[in-house]
């Protein structure tokens, strides 16, 4: 009999979760992948920018200057939407939006969607993940936070940076194969080693949280296949899980670590980060670090290939490098957009704007706002007002991760090319499938003498 009651419940539960993976899919990629593939074939400039997005070698340059040239927020099928910097700015700044997406309304199809999250994962974009929450709660974590991912812990850790770049290229000195692929071999490698030891993360277990962010990295994307949307939910899963693990670790042998800070911070009240709070923050610290890095360094080393002559000035001109990496973060993004809801009816850009919509900010669409960038279509790394672009977003949810970033960018690619002027791309380069997030899968290259 206890046998018999026991196993009943599991099997309710195993129907349960299975209904609502069905109904997240459903309600967050199936339903928007329909309207995405209709509103483009109707001629909706938003739809098209988010299906070419990863299907030209660069980006849909000409759909987001259509989408400027329609005004500063362009009226969608799916939403608002806009590609002119000043507009994304107020976006971001404004009082009267909120983190995320939700195409999901009040009726029906929205109670499914709640419904649906009860046995969702931990992800990049749920709640308590900072890129989903918003004041007080967004305050008081990121406040705890930002003290221990200050600029001053980023500054200690570039000389370990050099160190982790010089090794990996030593490595990639002694290779005897033509061509090699960067990506797997150094523009991945660098920030998860990075990172790692920012997270006090073994260095044995660096091949682990690799597989982790690549597996994860659709998680930001609308429309999957069912079959990645739940291989991506098992990735998230088991991320999680290890997260836990790693927590305990910290706990019982703490270090001089990111980590090891966040478990012993304490807000003002003495109150400490909850347990999701911890495995979340260091979630996405893990991913945010390695995934838009990556994809950092591989935009980056792909531009100065294509464009040999400005590679050479910066080869030439130490100074130069800390503008090379801002040029690239404007010209080819790791991030193409971020999306917001309103709270509330609001005005943004002079355009009367009704609660509950949503508004998508095209960063890469405002990185070539031609009323900020002279020549926004050219890739030049003297470019005194390239510091201007929105790549790391902006307002209360500007990247706590950008000052790190900046700073692999410039070793990674000063410390490559200072090595391998003459570095070439080689036939076959891959570029991601992901919308949202944008980069090389593989970048096959000859490093030259």
């Amino acid at each position: 009999m206890s046998t018999t009651t026991t196993a009943r419940p599991s099997v309710r539960t195993r129907a349960r979760d299975t209904a609502q993976l069905a109904a997240r899919w459903g309600v967050g990629h199936a339903l928007p992948r329909l309207a995405l593939t209709a509103s483009a074939r109707s001629g909706d400039l938003h739809a098209r920018a988010l299906l070419e997005a990863n299907r030209t070698p660069g980006m849909p340059v000409e759909v987001f200057d259509a989408i400027r040239a329609a005004g500063p927020l362009y009226r969608s099928r799916l939403s608002f939407v806009t590609a002119r910097l000043e507009t994304v700015k107020e976006v971001l700044g404004s009082p009267d939006v909120r983190a995320g997406i939700d195409l999901r309304g009040d009726g029906p199809l929205g109670r499914l969607g709640g419904w649906s999250q009860g046995s969702a994962p931990l992800g990049p974009l749920r709640p308590p993940s900072l890129l989903a929450i918003e004041p007080p709660d967004h305050t008081r974590l990121r406040r705890l936070v930002t003290r221990v991912f200050s600029a001053k812990a980023v500054q200690r850790l570039e000389e370990r940076t050099v160190e982790i770049a010089d090794a990996l290229l030593d490595e990639l000195a002694a290779e005897t194969s033509d061509p090699v692929d960067l990506v797997e071999r150094y523009c991945a490698r660098l920030p998860v080693l990075v990172i790692c030891e920012v997270l006090g993360v073994p260095t044995e277990e660096e091949e682990l949280v690799r597989g982790f962010g690549t597996r994860a990295a659709p998680s930001l994307d609308l429309g999957l296949p069912l079959g990645e949307f739940v291989a991506v939910e098992r990735s998230l899963r088991q991320f999680d899980a290890w997260l836990g693990r790693h927590v305990e670790r910290v706990r019982r042998e703490p270090g001089e670590d990111l980590l090891s800070q966040l478990v012993a911070a304490r807000d003002d009240d003495g109150t400490p980060l909850t347990e999701s709070e911890l495995r979340n923050t260091a979630g996405l610290v893990l991913a945010a670090g390695f995934e838009t890095t990556v994809n950092l360094i591989g935009n980056g080393v792909a531009l100065l290939a294509a464009h040999p002559d400005q590679r050479a000035a910066a080869v030439a001109d130490d100074a130069l490098w800390g503008n090379v990496v801002e040029e690239v973060l404007r010209f080819d993004p790791p991030v193409l957009l971020t999306g917001r809801t309103t709270e509330r009816d609001t005005r943004i850009a002079g355009v009367d704007v009704p609660a509950g919509s949503v508004v998508t900010t095209l960063l890469a669409g405002a990185n070539r706002d031609p009323d900020v960038f002279t020549d926004p279509h050219r890739f030049d790394i003297t470019r005194p007002e390239a510091r201007e672009h929105v790549a790391f977003s902006a307002g209360r949810h500007f990247c706590l991760g950008a000052a790190l970033a900046r700073m692999e960018g410039r070793v990674a690619l000063q410390r490559l090319h200072e090595r391998h002027p003459q570095l070439r791309v080689r036939d076959g380069a891959q570029r991601r499938t992901t919308r949202i997030l944008r980069g090389y899968l593989t970048l096959p290259v000859s490093l030259g003498a």
